[in-house]
């Protein structure tokens, strides 16, 4: 599969899951209970860990500049999708502050995890190579 494509979908993917979980467990917001704020992230972080797994495995170098990418492009896409679905003029209308201090905070976990997963596996793959020299 084509890089790009692989980012793009990864991070439409990233977006998609919770949605899909949150419509499954939406009554918890409703009758105010607060589980619901503790399984989005949770949904959010499983699923971002997954596909930066799965993307990482497929790439040899430059780890971190990679990781970096991936979870700058997920984020955007995220928020940019989100903006669509929740803004005034959108089906779920929000205003931006609101949309920002609910929801859009959150998806700043998803380049945390892939920053610190390229990190890792640039750690792991210079120890590798100074063990084999």
């Amino acid at each position: 599969m084509n890089r790009y494509l692989k980012i793009i979908l990864f991070g439409f993917l990233i977006w998609l899951i919770p949605f899909v979980v949150s419509f499954f467990i939406y009554p918890l917001k409703t009758s105010g209970n607060p589980l619901f704020e503790s399984i989005m992230p949770l949904a959010l972080t499983i699923i971002t860990v997954l596909l930066a797994c799965t993307y990482l495995k497929s790439i040899q170098r430059e780890f971190v500049k990679e990781s970096i990418l991936i979870g700058v492009i997920w984020f955007l896409i995220n928020i940019i999708i989100d903006l669509i679905m929740f803004l005034p003029v959108s089906p779920m209308q929000m205003t931006l502050n609101d949309y920002m201090a609910d929801i859009g905070i959150t998806y700043l976990i998803i380049p945390v995890i892939t920053m610190g997963m390229g990190y890792l596996v640039q750690n792991k793959a210079e120890i590798k190579k100074i063990k084999t020299n």
